[in-house]
């Protein structure tokens, strides 16, 4: 039978459709909390129906300023309901979305908007002369919208957003939106020279993420999440629609500082939190910790990044009934993870804290050598995956595209290891491998040991160029103000638990470690300024 796109009205599925359910079904649940703080000195909370009523009103006016199934928007911003209302009217259109990072620069900023084609853009007031800067160089760019709740400086030029939300028509829009339809374009942060869109359909979300976090996290209709993910990454735009498709609640902070989160946890009845290990190493180091409410909080999801012994002691005091969860995944994968559940570090198989879980049943995953053949068990090999949450490709990038989709599997570029029982453990990405003394070490490896140690708050290695290692195994390393750390005590430590090729060479002491929006050591940062570094000595 020739396949055909759902034209039916009674058959389409797309993103926009269940914030229109939910409305129905829960009028008056709060969808959006946002707590107070400099920006919003008043709390605020957005109910269902508000939220539904608005993305309408923005949606119709949008569709009579000539936008239209099949463009694109750009987001710059901090999080914020208004963007988030604006979000559902683009996917009520059938209109893609990509979020700009606020942070970029001039050069970064017009290549993502020239390079998806963006034909409108909706901008935090703040940030409006970073556009404008730009605007010459992006010719698609024919509808500027600035959102001007926490601030008014935009010439006239700009469209106000307070103009699109506050009038109109609430009916929802008259338009064809299909499953098939591009949703989002997300823009990966890797450390090639340029970045590469995304393209996610409607369908990945429907068929593969959302129906993977509900059953391997065991979200429910009243959950409450604390959501500070970044609306410019996909974890910050895309998680949001399985929470929305549940109707759930998000407390979501304009700014916020770890003391302003804690209290946002315990305040709002906060039951999910995800965030890097870094979030809740700032939460517990925090004066008060101990003494917090947060018996409401029933799952903490951790990725991207080492997990140290200390977060899950000081957890185990607050919240003794807390159920942790690890997660990999990634933006060619719409996020459709492996995951893992557990409550103590004796839960994890083989207490190997390099588990990142089990496939969803939306996922299939094989381990495999350079050859494209399965390894056994225990033996390192990089993780392929097949899965409906597969992205349709790189947008106009195709030898890419080519290059990571083989044979009918995504390959990943992360190497992993199997127990042969479906657990899958995390060893690091293929292109943060440390090639020193013609032995392959892991940076993941060689941080949890350095982790081990008292008095290291936190810790990321690399590899730097030498000319008798090739790469040197490097430690830098944020230690505790009143715990100084001797480099060499560190290394003596190492020295006690790891192969020797793996011990590091030189140790550096910072006062924090660079990061991006997400928390994520930037790690090419790292190499960059030793390399500065070795060759102003030169």
């Amino acid at each position: 039978m020739e396949q055909v796109e759902v034209t039916n009205p009674a058959r389409r599925a797309s993103i926009g459709a269940f914030l229109r359910r939910n409305a129905k079904r829960y009028p008056d649940r709060n969808a959006i909390v946002v707590p107070a703080s400099p920006s919003n000195p008043k709390r605020r909370a957005i109910t269902y129906a508000e939220l539904n009523a608005t993305a309408n009103r923005i949606a119709n006016h949008l569709s009579e300023l000539g936008l239209k199934r099949g463009d694109v928007m750009a987001f710059m911003g901090r999080n914020c309901p208004e963007h988030f209302a604006t979000f559902y009217a683009c996917q009520k259109l059938g209109i893609a979305t990509t979020g700009v990072n606020y942070t970029f620069k001039p050069t970064e900023i017009t290549y993502q908007l020239s390079h998806s084609g963006a034909k409108a853009v909706i901008v935090e007031d703040q940030f409006v002369p970073k556009v404008e800067e730009v605007i010459a160089e992006v010719p698609t760019l024919a509808i500027r919208i600035v959102n001007e709740t926490y601030g008014d400086t935009a010439s006239q030029d700009w469209i106000r957003y307070g103009q699109l939300a506050s009038s109109g028509s609430e009916q929802e829009p008259d338009s064809e939106v299909f499953e098939s339809d591009l949703a989002i374009l997300p823009y990966t942060s890797g450390t090639e020279a340029l970045p590469k869109a995304v393209m996610v359909p409607h369908r990945n979300y429907l068929m593969s993420m959302i129906p993977s976090y509900i059953t391997g996290m065991g979200l429910t209709e009243d959950d409450v999440h604390y959501y500070v993910l970044p609306f410019h990454t996909i974890a910050g735009m895309g998680l949001q629609i399985a929470l929305i498709s549940l109707a759930n609640t998000l407390v979501l902070p304009i700014e916020w500082t770890p003391a302003d989160a804690l209290d946002s946890i315990a305040d709002e009845g906060v039951t999910n939190v995800g965030q890097t290990p870094t979030f809740y190493l700032q939460l517990i180091n925090l004066p008060g910790f101990a003494e917090k409410d947060l018996s409401k909080l029933r799952r903490a999801v951790t990725y991207g990044g080492t997990m140290p012994q200390a977060m899950f002691d000081a957890f185990a005091k607050t919240s003794p009934d807390l159920l942790w969860l690890t997660l990999w995944s990634q933006s060619e994968l719409t996020q459709t993870p492996t995951i893992g559940r557990f409550r103590s570090l004796a839960d994890i198989p083989n207490g190997d804290v390099a588990w990142i879980g089990r496939p969803t049943s939306q996922l299939e995953v094989r381990v495999v050598d350079e050859n494209d053949q399965d390894v056994d068990a225990d033996i390192e090999g990089e993780l392929i995956c097949r899965s409906p949450g597969v992205m349709l490709g790189y947008f106009n990038n195709p030898e890419k595209t080519a290059s990571v989709m083989r044979n009918g599997w995504l390959h990943t570029g992360d190497l992993v290891r199997h127990d042969g029982k479906g657990n899958i453990f995390f060893v690091d990405r293929q292109k943060d491998v440390i090639k020193s003394g013609g032995m392959n070490v892991s940076s993941v490896e060689v941080e949890r040991t350095c982790y081990q140690f008292p008095g290291v708050v936190e810790v990321a290695v690399v590899g730097v160029a030498d000319e008798y290692w090739s790469q040197a195994v490097t430690a830098f390393v944020v230690a505790k103000a009143d715990a100084p750390i001797e480099g060499e005590a560190l290394i003596a430590h190492c020295k006690e638990r790891l192969a020797p090729f793996k011990v590091p060479k030189n140790v550096r002491f910072v006062d924090a470690l660079p990061k991006d929006s997400q928390g994520k050591i930037l790690k090419r940062e790292l190499r960059r300024q030793a390399e500065e570094e070795a060759q102003a000595k030169a």
